[in-house]
């Protein structure tokens, strides 16, 4: 059974109040991707103190120069940031252990037009070989993100969820693995049920919202019941985690998603 993560944008309160939050509306896990500028022993407090885990973080660098090299305007696809990528990643995965966090989101940045795509491929698989030694040594999973292109993150390098399989492959490591984001993949590419359940191997977390709108489960044209079926049938106990907004009221909300996976673990 997977365990269901609450988006952090769902929840009242500034971070820390939002573990306590998210222990009352009966969620094991809270997503929060950002850590940067979080007092992380206050974190870690708040973490202990309400039982609810921390799903994921996002590979950030407190080096304003290093982080404006990782957002997606830039990202692995350059050769200028391999050695800054280790600094971002040793922090992050730092941060990681602190917070009690085992999924560290990794993006690829914008396609390149300068260079053939296979470059670009190429230097994602490259950046994250060299930093999967990193995450392996703290018993982390590097899981990396294809985004898609037409609605929300357009020149976006990594699209579909083939390629990013192909990459996981190539890295061959036990610490990296591709996020899967149905919201995202639906999209871009459809088939979920199959490309899940026939790659289950290689996900390491996964991304929940509806289409169209990137709202709650439920609500959009994605038969999530079927998703979750599926999901559960390929032996995936990870987390799925909501990364959507809201349609209604949180307590609505909580009730609707609760009946949407009955059944299906929570």
């Amino acid at each position: 059974m997977f365990t269901l993560s609450c988006s952090g944008g769902w929840l009242p309160g500034n971070y820390y109040e939002k573990f306590a939050a998210a222990k009352k509306y009966g969620f094991k896990a809270l997503e929060i991707l950002g850590w940067t500028g979080v007092d992380l022993d206050r974190a870690r407090a708040a973490i202990d103190e309400s039982g609810v885990a921390l799903s994921a973080i996002l590979t950030q660098s407190t080096d304003p120069a290093i982080q404006a090299k990782l957002d997606n305007s830039h990202g692995i696809v350059w050769e200028d940031l391999y050695d800054d990528y280790v600094t971002a990643m040793t922090e992050t995965v730092n941060a990681a252990v602190k917070l009690g966090v085992k999924q560290v989101v990794a993006v690829s940045g914008n396609e390149r037009h300068d260079v053939e795509r296979y470059t670009c491929h190429h230097n994602v698989v490259k950046a994250l070989t060299r930093v999967a030694p990193i995450a392996e040594e703290a018993g982390v999973t590097i899981v990396l993100e294809p985004l898609n292109i037409l609605v929300d993150h357009m020149g976006y390098y990594l699209v579909t969820s083939k390629e990013g399989f192909d990459m996981i492959r190539e890295i061959d490591s036990p610490a990296v693995k591709l996020l899967f984001d149905v919201y995202h993949q639906q999209i871009s590419e459809g088939n979920l049920i199959n490309n899940i359940k026939n790659n289950v191997d290689l996900i390491g977390h996964i991304h929940l919202g509806d289409v169209p709108g990137r709202k709650e489960p439920g609500t959009g044209e994605i038969n999530y019941r079927n998703v979750f079926k599926a999901i559960c049938e390929s032996g995936y106990d990870k987390y799925c985690a909501l990364e959507c907004g809201l349609t209604t009221d949180l307590d609505t909300g909580v009730k609707n998603m609760k009946a949407l996976i009955e059944g299906y673990g929570v």
